[in-house]
């Protein structure tokens, strides 16, 4: 009896955890819903076979408890208990699966008018690089990586000459627009996130990844490190500044371009 009590009392805490729990994700900031939507859904499917499992151990454990004189029947097979458990647990993986793979088509399908966004990760700093005055973002290549151009930059690419760099600072974007998220490392793996956003992704060096989001408030939010990049990761910080539409131009004028850093650069090493 103490058994079944004891399994009792572990279904009924978990559920009540659960509920009365002070520990939950943080207050969303972008049009990622989806994702908590598909999480909540999967937790219910996963938590109510959990429930249902650890009770159905406690009923059994109660019902066919040793009595004296009691004798084990063997059942070598029961096709109508096979057919209902097997109909039950893919009724079950599909409705967890089913959400995901239409949340996943959003996640790869990044909408013509998002601002590209270039994110480098290093142990154990993040660098930004976004679009100058043509609208477009310059080639890159880790082999171009130096300390005068730390992030890759081609010198002959006149298409970058104009990108802003924001080289181990803070990220600003606008709210209401989306913005397409360009991840790339130069040394090891990392993952760019910032949990008010929910999307992330892994950065894999030789590889260009991406996401996309539409930040829905203003605030600061902090960038961590989702992926363990050696001893500093924890300290692997960085921020995003969602920003209105003229509080974000108004930052975007006080940035540096590419070849005003390099000059600047050129200068000093003159010096």
């Amino acid at each position: 009896m103490a058994v079944v009590l004891v399994l009792v009392v572990i279904a009924v805490a978990s559920v009540l955890f659960h509920l009365l729990s002070p520990w939950w994700w943080t207050p969303i900031a972008s049009n990622w819903n989806y994702i908590d939507n598909t999480i909540i859904i999967t937790f219910w499917i996963t938590g109510f076979v959990f429930v249902a499992v650890v009770l159905f151990v406690a009923y059994c454990v109660f019902r066919f408890r040793h009595k004296p004189g009691n004798r084990a029947h063997y059942e070598p097979e029961n096709r109508k208990l096979e057919f209902w458990l097997a109909t039950v647990t893919t009724i079950g993986v599909v409705a967890m699966l089913a959400p995901g793979l239409f949340v996943w088509n959003q996640f790869v399908t990044v909408p013509q008018d998002a601002t590209n966004v270039e994110v480098v990760g290093q142990q154990w700093q993040w660098s930004f690089r976004l679009p100058g005055a043509n609208g477009q973002l310059g080639t890159s290549d880790t082999r171009d990586v130096s300390s005068d151009n730390p992030l890759g930059v081609k010198k002959n690419d006149a298409a970058g000459l104009d990108d802003i760099i924001v080289e181990g600072g803070e990220l600003h974007v606008p709210i209401g627009k989306p913005v397409k998220m360009l991840l790339r490392s130069v040394d090891v793996l990392h993952d760019f996130y910032v949990p008010e956003f929910r999307a992330k992704m892994d950065m894999v060096p030789g590889m260009v990844t991406y996401f996309w989001f539409n930040p829905t408030r203003t605030g600061t939010f902090e960038v961590l490190c989702a992926e363990l990049c050696g001893v500093g990761h924890p300290q692997m910080r960085g921020t995003v500044v969602v920003d209105t539409e003229a509080d974000y131009q108004t930052w975007l004028e006080q940035q540096h371009t590419f070849t005003q850093m390099m000059a600047s650069g050129e200068v000093k090493t003159t010096q």
